[in-house]
C-alpha cells in the first residue's frame, strides 16, 4: 500500500546517516526495544478503554516500531520490512491449514491442538538440540513468561493432573513463605515469594484463567473502591492520612458496599 511505502521512505530519511534526526540515527535495536514494548501496552490500554481513535494511533505508533526494527536490520543487511511482511505471511498460512491447505486439510476443519504442534515442529527445524522451553521470550512480563513455561512444560507432560495439585503447591509455598518470614531471610523471602506467585500462575493455567486478565481486574476493582473511599472522606471533610487503620477500614467496608 501507498501509505506503507511512505511509512518506509520516511523511516529511511530519519536514519540517513548525513540529512536525518540526530536522535533516530543514534538508536539501535537495544534503546528502542523499550518503546517497542512500550507502544505495545498503548495499544492493550486503548483496547482496555475501549477507544478505537486512540486504538488506531496506537496501532500506528506501534507499526512505526516495526519499520524503525526492520530499517535497522536492513542497514545491517540482516532483512528488510518486506521479509518480516513476508515471513508472518508464511508463517500464518503454515499454521492454518484448515484455512489456507489442501482441499482434505480445509474439509477437516480446525484441529485441537495443531496449532501448538506446527510451533513445536517449528521450533525443532530450527534448533538440533532444542528444550521444549525454547523461544519463551526472556522480555515478557514474568506474569506471562511464567504462564508460557507451565504451557511448554506442560505439553511434553510435566504437570498436574488437576487443580487440585497447583492448589496443595501454593499451600506448601505459602508455608515456606511464612518460615523465611520467622527467619528474617530477606533472600530466601524473595525466592518463596517468587514460588508462590508461579504456582499461582499455574493453578490459573489449570483453571483456564488469564491471569493478567484476572490481575488487571483485581488492580481495576482496587482502584475504583479505593477512589470510592477517598470520595466518602472528603465529604467528610476529612484527609485520609489523618485516620487511622480502624476508620479507614470501616470507609473501605462502605465503600465495598456500595459496589463502586
Amino acid at each position: 500500500m501507498e501509505s506503507i511505502k511512505n511509512l518506509l521512505e520516511i523511516m529511511a530519511k530519519l536514519r540517513d546517516p548525513h540529512t536525518g534526526c540526530p536522535w533516530d540515527q543514534q538508536q539501535d535495536f537495544s534503546s528502542i526495544a523499550p518503546y517497542t514494548v512500550e507502544e505495545a501496552y498503548e495499544v492493550a490500554d486503548a483496547i482496555a478503554r475501549e477507544d478505537l481513535d486512540g486504538l488506531r494511533e496506537e496501532l500506528g505508533d506501534l507499526l512505526f516500531q516495526v519499520a524503525f526494527h526492520a530499517r535497522m536490520a536492513e542497514e545491517q543487511g540482516a532483512f528488510d520490512f518486506d521479509a518480516v511482511a513476508t515471513g508472518i505471511c508464511d508463517k500464518m498460512i503454515r499454521r492454518h491449514p484448515h484455512v489456507f491447505g489442501t482441499a482434505r486439510e480445509r474439509e477437516k476443519g480446525p484441529q485441537k491442538g495443531s496449532w501448538q504442534k506446527i510451533k513445536a515442529a517449528e521450533r525443532a527445524d530450527r534448533e538440533v538440540h532444542s528444550s521444549a522451553l525454547d523461544g519463551v521470550a526472556r522480555a515478557l512480563p514474568a506474569l506471562k513468561r511464567a504462564e508460557k513455561l507451565g504451557k511448554r512444560a506442560a505439553a511434553v507432560g510435566f504437570d498436574w493432573p488437576d487443580p487440585s495439585g497447583p492448589g496443595d503447591k501454593i499451600d506448601e509455598e505459602l508455608g515456606e513463605l511464612a518460615l523465611a518470614r520467622e527467619a528474617g531471610d530477606e533472600e530466601n523471602m524473595l525466592e518463596e515469594l517468587g514460588d508462590l506467585l508461579f504456582a499461582i500462575v499455574n493453578l490459573a493455567r489449570h483453571l483456564r484463567i488469564d491471569p493478567e486478565q484476572a490481575l488487571s481486574g483485581a488492580n481495576r476493582k482496587f482502584e475504583r473502591r479505593f477512589r470510592s473511599m477517598e470520595q466518602e472522606i472528603i465529604a467528610a471533610g476529612q484527609a485520609i492520612q489523618d485516620l487511622d487503620l480502624e476508620t479507614l477500614e470501616s470507609h473501605w467496608q462502605s465503600a465495598k458496599g456500595r459496589r463502586s
